[in-house]
Parts: structure tokens; C-alpha cells; sequence
């Protein structure tokens, strides 16, 4: 520190940076702390980020522990295995805990929040019981995301962890399992580690009343021209005032049928025309040019919905290049029931009429040759085809037409 005084020389390694930032900190020299600082920030990395995260609180160096959680929400696994992750002190714990932005699934935090527990009681020389790193977590466990977890993750480990009592256990148990879902004291909103701001976009340009639930799917399959994540979806609520809905919603690969993340929740909604965030338990990853299927099955009254829905949305961003959404119709194609978004309002007919024609005009045959035969004033309609067309070549024009 003298040399630095007299001469501004400084000379600073990996086994004295701490010793000569508490010095420059406690003598208010704050062009050595800089330097201090700098060392530090240059040489932070997944594996020391947790004991640089300690000292950077312990000498309220807020720009060094910025770095720090940054690096831990990029590199989370990383940083949760190194050894210097189970030496943290419980309010750096709590800190990191309460982030949003953490890159890692919850059951596995939970096992190296466990490995902490077991740490601190040894440091607090109290036996390692279940008991003991129920105490010893104290808040800490209350950020534990359990809702977040897959049954199977929480059957396999929290579950048998001992550190949740019984009563914990089966409400969340019955969380997983039962609709509507009880309340649990745990947070249940997605860790979303992205690195981007979170848009919306929104491709109707009205919205209508009375759109129905009988158990089937509202789907849309779209295309992206930019790699991009998903965390949700906006959902439109009941016309009948304030409503809980019970909600599936997936994201589908198109191409391969396979289904990339679904949620099975709910959401309130307050009787206005807008939409509720129903989120996913993780972002979903969208690559370009692959097409995928956005399904939500909903129980509940009849909602809003929106009408005049664009083909194409672009969404444009001051700091990234233009995001293009292409949308294409979903009808859901099966031997027992076809599946299709009708754009037409449901009054006086019209949407009834606009099913007729555009079957006419999918299976090629005339207009007065399709007649809706049940279901005028619901969603499960019977359609009667006055031609001689065998059920495989009316299910084959189907899926051809799906497909295009």
C-alpha cells in the first residue's frame, strides 16, 4: 500500500487482492480499491464466483457483486458445484435464491441447497438432521421453487429429503396432481434465464365475445425467422365478470409431434376483454424456420376472443433485429373429429355458414352439398356431405389441407 502511495505502482495477486482491498477499503484509498476491483472482475469465473460474491457484499463493492450474479445466473451449475458455493453465509444464499434469472432446474438447486445445509450445520457443529437443516435454512427454503418441479423431480428428491414436513409434502403433491389447484407458500414463477427483454406480441386486431370450452384444443402453428424463447402465453378471460379458468398450455414441434414444454395451472381473470399471463415452468427454446404448434385446452365459462387475426406480426426492437411471426391455421385431424379455428363471429350464423363454405371448399365439393346437421350454438358441430365421398377421402382432403 505504501509502495502504491508514493509511487501509484501496484502489484497485486490471486493470495493478496483481499488482504489489500480490506486495507485500501479501511484507509478510504479509493484508486487502490479500483485496482483491487479490476483484479477481481478480470479473474471472476464460474467456479470462484460464489466466494467473490461473500467478499464483494462483506465490503459493499455493489458493482463487483453485479459481475458476480450475472456470471452465476449465465454459468448456474458451474457455480453451485464449485466448493466455494456451500461456504456462502445465508443472506448470500437468500440473494441468490430470490432471482428470477438463474440458468439451472429447481430440483437440482434444491440438492445444492441441501449440500448447504449439511455445510452450515457442521459450521454451527450441530448434527446433521433433518431437523437441524430445516433450522439452519430458515427463509432460505421459502425460495425453493418447488411448483416448478416435475412430479417425478419432487417425488425423487424433496419429497424424501425430509427437510419438508408432511402436511408440505402432500399439498404439494396435490398441487401436481389435482385441478383446481390448492395454494402452496411457494413461489411458482419461472426462473427465466434470458438475456434479452421480454416482448409480446399480439396478431388479432379486435376482440369478440362468447367463445366456448368443451374440452378441445385451441391451437395455431407459427414459424419465427430468429432463434427466441417462449415463457407464456396471454390468455383471454370470461365475459361474466371475475373467473378462475383451469388451463393446459404446450408448445408442439409441428414436424416431429413432439410436445417441448407444457404447463398444466390456471389462471384469474377480472371480466375485462384483455389477456392473462398463463406462463410455461421454463422458457421454451424457438429455433428459425421450424414450424411449432401453440396449443391451450381451457375449463371454464365462456371468454373473449380475438377476431381479425393478422398472418404475419413483425415485432421490431431497438436493440435487436426484427422478429417475424407466421401464422397458419391448426385444425386437429383425427378419425373421430376434425379440429378448426373459424374466424367468423358466432352470431346470427356466420360462423356456421363460414364452416360450410370452407369445407366446401377443402373437400371440393358445392356448398349446398355440406350441411350443419348438429351442434348450431356449439363448439361440437355435426357436418352432414351430400356426396359420395368415402370417410378416408374426406379425412385424407383433411389432413392434406392441415398440412399446407
Amino acid at each position: 500500500m505504501l509502495r502504491f502511495l508514493y509511487s501509484d505502482e501496484v502489484q497485486i495477486g490471486p493470495e493478496t487482492v483481499m488482504t489489500t482491498l480490506y486495507t485500501a477499503k479501511k484507509y478510504a484509498v479509493p484508486a487502490l480499491e479500483a485496482h483491487c476491483v479490476d483484479f477481481l472482475t478480470k479473474h471472476l469465473r464460474a467456479d470462484n464466483a460464489f466466494m467473490l460474491l461473500t467478499q464483494a457484499r462483506l465490503f459493499d463493492e455493489p458493482q463487483l457483486a453485479s459481475l458476480c450474479l450475472d456470471t452465476i445466473d449465465k454459468s448456474t451449475m458451474d457455480a453451485i458445484s464449485a466448493e466455494g458455493f456451500t461456504d456462502i453465509d445465508i443472506d448470500t444464499l437468500c440473494a441468490v435464491l430470490e432471482r428470477d434469472t438463474l440458468s439451472i432446474r429447481e430440483s437440482r438447486l434444491f440438492g445444492a441447497v441441501v449440500r448447504w445445509a449439511e455445510a452450515e450445520c457442521q459450521r454451527q457443529q450441530l448434527p446433521v438432521t433433518f431437523g437441524n437443516k430445516q433450522k439452519v435454512l430458515g427463509r432460505a427454503l421459502s425460495l425453493i421453487r418447488f411448483p416448478l418441479m416435475t412430479i417425478e423431480e419432487f417425488a425423487a428428491g424433496p419429497a424424501q429429503s425430509g427437510i419438508l414436513s408432511d402436511r408440505e409434502v402432500v399439498n404439494l403433491f396435490l398441487h401436481f396432481t389435482v385441478n383446481p389447484k390448492p395454494k402452496v407458500d411457494y413461489i411458482d414463477r419461472p426462473r427465466c434465464c434470458l438475456r434479452g427483454k421480454e416482448c409480446s406480441i399480439n396478431r388479432f386486431q379486435q376482440v369478440e365475445s362468447r367463445w366456448g370450452y368443451s374440452g378441445t384444443s385451441d391451437r395455431i402453428r407459427f414459424t419465427v425467422n430468429r432463434r427466441i424463447s417462449i415463457v407464456g402465453f396471454g390468455l383471454y378471460g370470461s365475459i361474466h365478470g371475475p373467473t378462475d379458468y383451469q388451463v393446459n398450455i404446450q408448445i408442439i414441434d409441428y414436424e416431429k409431434n413432439q410436445t417441448l414444454g407444457q404447463n398444466d395451472t390456471g389462471f384469474s381473470c377480472d371480466g375485462t376483454a384483455s389477456t392473462f399471463r398463463v406462463m410455461f415452468k421454463e422458457p421454451i427454446e424457438i429455433l428459425p424456420t421450424v414450424c411449432y404448434t401453440a396449443c391451450a385446452t381451457l375449463k371454464g365459462p365462456d371468454s373473449h376472443y380475438g377476431t381479425k387475426g393478422l398472418k404475419k406480426v413483425i415485432h421490431e426492437s431497438p436493440t435487436a433485429s426484427k422478429t417475424c411471426f407466421v401464422f397458419y391455421s391448426s385444425p386437429d385431424v383425427t378419425a373421430e373429429a376434425v379440429g378448426v379455428a373459424i374466424a367468423a363471429p358466432p352470431s346470427e350464423g356466420e360462423a356456421n355458414a363460414e364452416l360450410c363454405r370452407y369445407l366446401s371448399k377443402v373437400l371440393q365439393v358445392k356448398k349446398s352439398d355440406v350441411i350443419l346437421e348438429k351442434g348450431g350454438k356449439s363448439r361440437d358441430k355435426v357436418v352432414k356431405i351430400l356426396v359420395s365421398l368415402t370417410p378416408d377421402e374426406v379425412l385424407e382432403k383433411l389432413k392434406k389441407e392441415a398440412s399446407t
